[in-house]
């Protein structure tokens, strides 16, 4: 019997170390581990998929409990109630939202308790009652909204056959009428300036050559500088008085701006009496020993009663120190046959060769 003793005690010792084991772990997986909890009871209106006894409690997202059991309400088949165990430090209030969500890949529901005010009552609270629906999946509410849009085409299946009926007519007689539609389309960016831009006419002016012998040279370096103008004047189109719009001058461009352009057409018109000597921008040098200041008063067609082109130009020639040495006003005008593009370009060709032979002998005169 001595020796048969030590073996029943260390046997006992085993059993008694495994049913403590035991209880252990079945206490932390049904209690929720060490200190004080509260059970609350949940009541769910309708299915709970997948929620098992042991899954978690979840309080604004942080784990605080677990289920501890589950069970159908006797009373009503459509009610499932639970029971939770969570910490006591838990600010469950009687607003305290419930509800199931699916975490992980595999959606493994847990109950999700959410917030509550502050001023709600935090003591006595016994029974949560889910909200409606709490309980259902994505892969169920995707079921219900689908199997509810199946519903809707069932209901008005006839007016959606109409309807896709008429769309094929009317896409029938826009495949028959396509070219009408494209002149409609064609005339409507015409009458609104839209579609591509008109191809514009662009005219020059041409500096007279035929100056005869170089009598005189210019001393010094002379400059012409862009000549100034009113807003009016800097532009490309041909200006008339009265203004409004005369027909074929809608596509009209001048070269340049108008001072511009005859700025060029000056240079030109001294290049060609005598080309060593004749003036140059006042960008294309320092200071110059003298520059001739012009500024465009009148460059117009005249059309009050027979069309007139005219030209009107005031002249300055100063020296380094900007001293006035001698100052005149040109004006010249030409009639014109008709009022046309080619005719008042022509004009104003003749006007302002005259107008150029003028300033380059006063130029020369004065310097």
């Amino acid at each position: 019997m001595e020796t048969r003793a030590p073996f029943a005690v260390i046997g006992g010792f085993v059993l008694a170390a495994i049913v403590a084991i035991f209880g252990f772990v079945y206490w932390l997986n049904n209690t929720g581990g060490l200190g004080p909890r509260t059970t609350y009871r949940v009541q769910f209106e309708g299915s709970v998929p997948g929620l098992l006894v042991g899954a978690a409690v979840l309080f604004n997202g942080i784990r605080v409990g677990e289920v501890t059991e589950l069970g159908l309400a006797p009373d009503n088949p459509r009610r499932v109630n639970a029971t939770i165990s969570v910490s006591s430090a838990t600010p469950v209030r009687a607003d305290t939202k419930v509800g199931l969500e699916f975490q992980g890949l595999t959606g493994v529901p847990v109950i999700a308790l959410e917030g509550g005010s502050s001023s709600a009552a935090a003591g006595g609270v016994s029974l949560l009652v889910a909200e409606a629906g709490a309980g259902q999946s994505m892969t169920q509410a995707a079921r219900d909204a689908l199997r509810r849009v199946d519903a809707v085409l069932a209901e008005n299946a006839g007016p959606l056959k109409d309807t896709i009926a008429n769309l094929k007519t009317f896409s029938d007689g826009l495949a028959r009428n396509t070219g009408k539609l494209d002149g409609i389309v064609s005339g409507l960016e015409k009458m609104t300036g839209g579609g591509a831009p008109a191809q514009k006419t662009t005219y020059d002016l041409v500096a007279p050559r035929d100056l005869g012998p170089v009598t005189k040279v210019i001393k010094g370096q002379l400059a012409i500088p862009d000549p100034t103008a009113v807003a009016m004047l800097q532009t490309q189109r041909m200006l008339f008085s009265p203004a409004k719009d005369y027909p074929g001058f809608a596509d009209f461009l001048w070269a340049d701006s108008i001072p511009k352009l005859l700025q060029a057409r000056l240079i030109d018109a001294f290049e060609n009496y005598d080309v060593s000597h004749a003036p140059l921008r006042t960008s294309d040098l320092g200071q110059p020993d003298f520059q001739l200041l012009i500024d465009v008063r009148r460059f117009r067609i005249n059309a009050d009663a027979a069309a007139v082109a005219e030209i009107g130009l005031s002249a300055r020639l100063v020296d380094k120190s900007g001293k006035v040495i001698a100052s005149r006003l040109f004006d010249d005008s030409q009639p014109l046959a008709k009022l046309d593009p080619a005719e008042s370009v022509a004009a104003f060709d003749q006007a302002f060769g005259r107008v150029a032979k003028s300033i380059l002998a006063w130029t020369i005169q004065a310097l």
